[in-house]
């Protein structure tokens, strides 16, 4: 297939919504006793988490997991398979989960299901990018980037066969027809 890459979210619009993002962020955990500790989901969260954690103005630490799905099985069954857990202890800690995008809210579930089973005092969810209709699990985004449609999005860590991540953008893959 060819194809090339067109703007859906710009630069600018990018670190404005982070920024704002990470006030939000700030606010909500201000006061809280318990440390915070940033989970990335990798490997499509990593610059989105990079530039957050710098607008989090608390301390942080911060960790990351892979998982990964076994296709139609995980559709059905929920089944995953963590391919990289965490290395920090999450018990009576607040957990900030990030996403790069929720599209069907599985994965983010079972994610936050896993924590709040180790102990975690609280599990807030943030996600870049959002796609509410195809959502098949019932989840709440405490702190949302933005909502997006079906197009297939690359860039700010999102890939397109491993292509396209380093882009400053969020561009969307457009087929082109010859």
């Amino acid at each position: 297939m060819r194809y090339k890459v067109e703007v859906l979210i710009t630069k600018k619009e990018l670190e404005n919504r982070v920024r704002e993002l990470g006030i939000e962020i700030t606010e909500y955990f201000r006061g809280k006793e318990e440390e915070l500790i940033v989970v990335g989901l990798l490997r499509g969260s990593v610059i989105f988490v990079s530039d957050l954690i710098r607008e989090i103005k608390l301390p942080v630490n911060i960790d990351f997991m892979t998982v990964a799905g076994y296709g139609e099985s995980m559709k059905n069954a929920g089944i995953f398979k963590i391919l990289k857990d965490l290395e920090e202890n999450v018990s009576d800690k607040n957990i900030l989960v990030v996403e790069d995008i929720i599209n069907t809210g599985i994965t983010i579930d079972m994610v936050s299901n896993i924590l709040k089973k180790r102990g975690a005092k609280r599990v807030k969810v943030c996600s870049l990018l959002n796609r509410p209709e195809k959502r098949e699990k019932s989840i709440d985004i405490d702190f949302l980037g933005f909502n997006i449609g079906e197009d297939f999005v690359v860039g700010y860590g999102m890939d397109y066969l491993q292509k396209h991540r380093n882009l400053d953008y969020i561009g969307k893959i457009v087929e082109i027809n010859d």
